[in-house]
């Protein structure tokens, strides 16, 4: 069973390891998120980080909407 983060468990600010964990994604695919430019990482020395609430926001943001 793959491990798995609940929103209130999650830490405030997530590294690729622990975003790929809280989204069900490869870690690749967090990285690709982290690189892609509309998604909001927050870059502390070489590290790419994202917080738990703009993760929220760009779901939000970048879900599709049925009219």
């Amino acid at each position: 069973m793959a491990e798995t983060i609940k929103y209130i468990d999650a830490p405030e600010i997530l590294s690729a390891n622990e975003l790929a964990t809280f989204l069900h994604i490869s870690r690749a695919g967090a990285y690709n998120l982290l690189n892609s430019k509309d998604f909001p990482t927050l870059h502390v020395g070489g590290r790419k980080l994202v917080t738990k609430e703009n993760v929220l926001l760009w779901m939000k943001k970048n879900t599709n909407k049925i009219a």
